[in-house]
C-alpha cells in the first residue's frame, strides 16, 4: 500500500499547475489579451490629438529662490516651489494621434441646489497602455492637452468665424482602469479624467501657436477665448456705475449755507465724504499749486498740489483751510481720484531695500513671501 501511494504521489508531482500569473513576467497569455484589447480600442475608439506636456519653460527669474534654474526640460520640474505651480508650461511642437474610448452622455441639469445648474465638461477617457507608450514614449500625465476631433463644431452660430471650433481638453487625474485588468492580473487600459481647456497662462504655448486655418495668422486663442467678452461686460458695468454714482460721499452743493461767522471753517456742512472742493452757495474759486499773490478777502482757492486737493479761504490775514476734496470718482486710475485705494493701485514709486536694491513699492504677494536660504 505504501508503495502504491508513493507511485501515485510521484505521478502527481509531474503534472504542471495551471496558473495565469507568471511570477511578475508577461506571459503569452498576457500578450494574447493585450493584442485583443488593443485591436478593440483601435476599432471602436475615437481619434484624439495629444499635445505632449514637456514641463515648465526654462526662463525662471534670476535670484528667485522659489523658481529654481532648471538646466534640462522635464515633466518632473516645478516652476514655483512656493505655490507648487507650473504656470509657464512648454508643449512639444509635434502632435501625436491616439485612440481613446469614453462614454458619451447627455448634459444633465443639477436641481439639488437653488436655481438651475448645467453639469458639463468632465469626461473619463480610456487609452490602451502599450499603444500609448509606443506613440508618446510615456503614459499620458496631468498637464497633457487632448484635442477631440469628433467634437469639432462646424455649424456655429457666428457665420463670420473662418474656421470650425475645435475642442480641447486638459488631462487631470490618471489611473489604471479597474475594468482594464485581464485574467493575468496585468493592466491594459489607462483611464484619464479630462476637463475643457480654458484660456489661461498655462496653455498659452498651445493657444497662441495653433492658427484658425492654414492661411490665417490669427491664433485660435482669439476665437476660443472669452477674455475680451468679460472685459466688455466689466467695462459696461463700470460705465453704468459711474453714471449712477459718479462720485463718492454726499452732495451738499444744493444746500444754502448761512453762518454768522463766514470766516470760520464750519461755514460749510461737515460730514463723512462731503468735501467736494467747491465753495459754498456756488461761489467762484481759483486753482493752482501756489496761492494767488493779490488775493481778496473771501476768495476761495483750491490747492491741487495737496493730496487730496485742499480748499482754502483768504480772510485777509491767512489762508484758512475749509475742506479736502474727498468726493472723487470710484474708478481707479482716474485723474480726479485721490483716494488711498487709487494711490495704492497706481503706485509706481520705488524704494531701496537692505541690500541697496531698487524695488517697487507695489509688489505681488508671491514676490514678498519668498523662502530665504539659511
Amino acid at each position: 500500500m505504501n508503495r502504491e501511494c508513493h507511485k501515485y504521489h510521484n505521478r502527481r508531482k509531474k503534472i504542471p499547475r495551471i496558473s495565469l500569473w507568471r511570477d511578475g513576467r508577461h506571459s503569452n497569455d498576457y500578450r494574447f489579451f493585450d493584442r485583443r484589447i488593443s485591436e478593440l480600442m483601435n476599432m471602436s475608439g475615437t481619434g484624439v490629438l495629444c499635445h505632449k506636456y514637456l514641463g515648465p519653460a526654462l526662463d525662471a527669474e534670476p535670484n528667485d529662490l522659489t523658481q529654481p534654474q532648471h538646466v534640462t526640460q522635464s515633466e518632473l520640474n516645478i516652476q514655483d516651489l512656493l505655490f507648487l505651480e507650473n504656470r509657464n508650461r512648454k508643449y512639444e511642437e509635434h502632435v501625436y494621434k491616439l485612440r481613446g474610448v469614453y462614454q458619451v452622455t447627455d448634459s444633465s441639469f443639477d436641481l439639488s441646489q437653488f436655481g438651475l445648474f448645467l453639469q458639463t465638461g468632465t469626461l473619463f477617457m480610456s487609452f490602451h497602455i502599450n499603444d500609448m507608450i509606443d506613440i508618446l514614449g510615456r503614459r499620458i500625465i496631468n498637464g497633457d492637452v487632448l484635442e477631440l476631433e469628433h467634437l469639432m463644431d462646424y455649424e456655429v452660430l457666428d457665420p463670420d468665424l473662418p474656421a470650425a471650433l475645435k475642442r480641447f481638453f486638459v488631462v487631470g487625474d490618471c489611473i489604471r482602469s479597474a475594468e482594464g485588468y485581464s485574467a493575468t492580473w496585468w493592466p491594459h487600459i489607462w483611464r484619464c479624467r479630462i476637463t475643457p481647456l480654458v484660456d489661461s497662462q498655462e496653455y498659452k504655448d498651445i493657444l497662441t501657436r495653433i492658427k484658425i486655418n492654414d492661411d490665417a495668422v490669427t491664433p485660435i486663442k482669439d476665437i476660443l477665448s472669452t477674455y475680451q467678452r468679460y472685459i466688455n461686460i466689466n467695462d459696461a458695468v463700470i460705465a453704468q456705475s459711474e453714471q449712477d454714482v459718479p462720485v463718492s460721499g454726499y452732495d451738499t452743493s444744493p444746500l444754502f449755507h448761512v453762518s454768522k461767522d463766514q470766516t470760520s471753517a464750519n461755514y460749510k456742512v461737515q460730514g463723512y465724504l462731503t468735501g467736494s472742493g467747491l465753495p459754498p452757495n456756488g461761489l467762484a474759486r481759483t486753482e493752482g499749486i501756489v496761492f494767488p499773490v493779490n488775493a481778496t478777502v473771501g476768495q476761495y482757492h483750491l490747492r491741487t498740489d495737496y493730496s487730496p486737493p485742499r480748499l482754502f479761504r483768504f480772510d485777509g490775514r491767512k489762508w484758512q483751510k475749509i475742506e479736502d476734496q474727498v468726493r472723487t470718482n470710484y474708478t481707479n486710475n482716474s485723474t480726479d481720484n485721490h483716494t488711498q485705494r487709487n494711490s495704492f493701485v497706481t503706485n509706481s514709486q520705488t524704494y531701496k531695500d537692505d541690500r541697496d536694491r531698487v524695488m517697487p513699492q507695489s509688489q505681488n504677494l508671491k514676490d514678498i513671501l519668498k523662502p530665504k536660504a539659511d
